[in-house]
């Protein structure tokens, strides 16, 4: 394996991770904000915060990883990125930090307001549309070059089918994937009430994620056919995604084994990932940018995915420690409060 692919498969780990803590955080706050909205605050809440309450601080590392990697590892995706993402990536970022800080205010802070929850919620839809701009923008056809300066043709990309497709798919994975780990979670806490009501909304959003993605599917066929045939090639891996979808599905609709449905639900989102990176191989952005266009020396590459290592060993005491606390059933079920 070239160091190429060991370095975008490292920031590919990475990126992984953050979209899976990312969507259950996100989700997690926009479930409050509704229950807020709807009056079933009282139950959704407490199991929320005891889920944010240890998590929220440690969510961004992974994303921050990943923008320093993958400028590190192939210096050329500033050139190319840096001009034409300014604006969505400067939003996100915006939001990201706005998101922090009024977690913080109103859980260190005291500020109880439900402008604040409201805020927060819709924060954790916006941050995930405005980066999934991303992979719109790396399917090609929206960035023109013309005297060796870069423009993105941003009437394109927002009337471009794929481009809401593509959003609409990161809302409901958001959504889906945070409300099936929360109903798992409600579940360990014996929570009767916020298990049913968050099964209800798993349920809900299972429907819209395997639609938009289908429809992905179908968009790429005509934006991009090149992407697509090589999606065609590993038709048999994003089979078993299915087939993992239906099992956890299955298991939420049946109302048990909770921990083997969010199992199966990591297990679809990793192969329907990597599998989309595979397929998307060797192209960061069609047809300009490859994995071995400008990338770095040798010897930085190997300092950063020894960096890389070192890093993501620190990360997981963090993580083991998350799970030991997750799995503690007198702070699950709010007996011990360990917010730091």
């Amino acid at each position: 394996m070239t160091l190429e692919l060991i370095g975008i498969a490292v920031l590919w780990l990475f990126l992984f991770g953050y979209i899976i803590i990312g969507s259950i955080d996100f989700g997690a706050g926009f479930f409050n904000a509704y229950g807020t909205l709807t009056g079933k605050q009282h139950i959704l809440t407490k199991i929320i915060q005891r889920y944010l309450s240890p998590v929220w601080e440690v969510t961004n590392v992974f994303l921050v990883f990943f923008f320093v990697g993958i400028v590190g590892f192939f210096p050329k995706t500033a050139y190319y990125y840096g001009t034409t993402l300014l604006v969505p990536v400067s939003i996100a970022i915006i939001l990201l930090a706005i998101r922090g800080s009024y977690y913080a205010f109103t859980t260190y802070g005291g500020l109880k307001h439900k402008r604040y929850t409201y805020f927060y919620g819709l924060t954790g839809l916006f941050i995930p549309a405005s980066l999934s701009i991303v992979l719109t923008i790396s399917e090609g056809g929206f960035v023109m070059i013309e005297n060796a300066e870069l423009s993105l043709d941003y009437w394109a990309l927002f009337t471009s089918p794929l481009t809401w497709s593509i959003v609409v798919l990161s809302l409901a994975a958001v959504l889906y994937i945070s409300a099936v780990f929360l109903t798992w979670y409600a579940d360990q806490a014996k929570d009767r009430p916020a298990t049913e009501l968050l099964r209800k909304y798993s349920l809900f959003w299972a429907g819209p994620l395997i639609i938009t993605a289908a429809g992905i599917i179908f968009e790429l066929k005509r934006h991009n056919p090149e992407h697509y045939e090589r999606l065609l090639d590993i038709w048999w891996l994003f089979g078993l995604t299915v087939v993992l979808f239906i099992g956890t599905v299955y298991f939420v609709w049946k109302k048990k084994s909770y921990t083997i449905a969010f199992s199966l639900l990591v297990a679809q989102f990793f192969l329907a990932f990597f599998g989309y990176g595979f397929s998307h191989y060797p192209y960061l952005m069609y047809p300009y940018l490859t994995i071995y266009d400008g990338f770095t020396n040798t010897a930085m590459a190997i300092s950063l995915i020894i960096a890389f290592i070192a890093g993501l060993m620190l990360l997981i005491p963090s993580i083991y420690l998350l799970i030991k606390l997750f799995f503690n059933k007198e702070y699950v079920q709010g007996k011990r409060n360990d917010h730091a």
